[in-house]
């Protein structure tokens, strides 16, 4: 039995240790709703408490919805997940593969080969509403070579941007949202209707989402919401900062633009968590489960990608789960699969890991310790064996290019991150914690991906940079 008052005194604690602006949350078990806390407020005066149906942003928590209408398209025989993405999207072309190489089962597990580029950034840049000018958005509007607006436009910056793949298709896991653009209308050509109707039609409805909605901008969540909507949170040089200038990414639909509340997240994670079970009823396929998240994807302690999901083991149980960010979004999702568990944190202050509130709510459940950490990037107690494979620089260019650069001081391996000094520990095989030498800004996981004695590359966090 969950101790409510423990639970309820440590993501307190936590929301107000990072002094977020509000925060909802909740536990869905095997019975029906397990636990709900909220903190804080939506509204820029701080007057009006978020509540349990309170609508947020979850970003990228969408994309294994988007993921999930493609596994029920393929479990009824509509979609084959190893067909062509060109069958369905004749222009798409991926620079140095075959036009067949790529297929929709490498969207969704971002295995396509499609490094990290700028079309989604741009997207955001050129049609959002007006934030006010920053650096970033500057740099943004600046470098634009249009307004990222459509899906030809994203598919003809893949096939000329002079970026080589990561990697032969199927080869290597770097997270691409440009993927989930080319999957979302892959789906609607499958479906034979729009992803936003199918995903209402399939998912949303049948498991009584009725707050949840695909919205390609925010008039149909406001409206949906009846004014029960966050506005949006970023802490700009240490200042709380609030407006309602909600991110529009038009091509993006099915990456990152479901608005919804943590009940009916809970909800739909809950669901995943019982093969498709909802309230006694076979709703969603089982089969469209397995898709996504069962036998068809390894399990170990360190999370390894499914579809929109990381799969990962901890003392006995089974966990997938997604973040989300963006402008005003802060969100995690997950699950104890085959345990009957669905839980969602959703918060409306931009640039915040969600992970340790997750992880209280997890360990509640678990019977662990609240504070118990579920880092999967632990020390190994000794040193690489073979730094000269690793030394150089690589970069990423997903929004503002970033460079990682590697090399050897005193025989210890350290580094910089757009200038910014590291100090690596290793955690075997070829990972590292990149841990900042000023103390500020979180640790970042390496992975380095070697081939004939060097590193051609780094996955940086989820995306991997390629050796300059």
């Amino acid at each position: 039995m969950l101790d409510y008052a423990s639970l309820d005194a440590y993501l307190k604690h936590g929301a107000k240790k990072k002094s977020l602006a509000g925060v909802s949350a909740v536990i869905m078990g095997p019975q029906g709703p397990a636990y709900s806390f909220q903190y804080g407020y939506r509204d820029a005066a701080l007057s009006i408490p978020v509540d349990e149906e309170t609508m947020f942003g979850i970003a990228s928590m969408s994309k294994s919805i988007t993921a999930l209408c493609a596994c029920i398209l393929a479990s009824e025989g509509r979609l084959d997940l190893d067909a062509p993405v060109c069958d369905f999207l004749p222009n798409f072309r991926l620079p140095g593969q075959p036009r067949e190489a790529v297929t929709v089962r490498h969207l969704a597990m971002h295995t396509a080969g499609i490094p990290p580029m700028e079309p989604l950034e741009w997207s955001i840049a050129m049609n959002s509403p007006d934030r006010g000018e920053s650096p970033w958005l500057n740099q943004m509007r600046s470098t634009a070579p249009n307004a990222m607006k459509t899906l030809d436009q994203v598919m003809d910056y893949i096939a000329q941007c002079g970026y080589a793949p990561v990697g032969a298709p199927g080869e290597t896991m770097s997270y691409s949202n440009e993927g989930y653009a080319l999957l979302s209308y892959v789906i609607d050509q499958a479906a034979g209707v729009p992803l936003e109707s199918f995903m209402q039609e399939r998912v949303f409805a049948p498991l009584g989402m009725g707050r949840s909605i695909l919205d390609n901008g925010i008039d149909a969540a406001r409206a949906l919401s009846g004014g029960n909507i966050t506005s949006l949170f970023e802490r700009v040089d240490g200042v709380l900062t609030c407006d309602d200038a909600w991110s529009i990414l038009p091509p993006f639909r099915g990456c990152a633009m479901v608005k919804s509340t943590a009940r009916d997240m809970a909800v739909y994670y809950r669901a995943l968590a019982n093969m498709g079970m909802h309230e006694g009823k076979q709703v969603l396929p089982a089969q469209a489960v397995d898709l996504l998240i069962g036998r068809y994807h390894p399990l170990s302690a360190r999370a390894t990608m499914c579809m929109g999901l990381y799969k990962r083991e901890k003392a006995g149980h089974v966990i997938c789960e997604h973040s989300g960010a963006l402008h005003g979004v802060s969100t995690k999702g997950g699950l104890l699969l085959g345990e009957g568990y669905g839980f969602a944190v959703l918060c409306n202050q931009g640039d915040e890991d969600m992970d340790e509130l997750m992880w209280g709510m997890y360990n509640a459940v678990m019977g662990l310790p609240l504070e118990e950490s579920h880092a999967w990037f632990l020390p190994a107690g000794r040193e690489f064996s073979a730094p000269q494979m690793l030394r150089g620089r690589y970069v990423g260019h997903e929004g503002v290019p970033s460079v990682l650069g590697i090399h050897c001081q005193d025989g210890r391996m350290e580094g910089t991150l757009d200038g910014e000094p590291l100090r690596l520990v290793y955690c075997g095989g070829t990972r590292f914690l990149a841990e900042s030498r000023e103390g500020t800004g979180a640790s970042r996981r390496l992975e380095f991906l070697i081939r004939n004695g060097r590193a051609w590359g780094v996955r940086c966090g989820t995306r991997v940079f390629e050796r300059l």
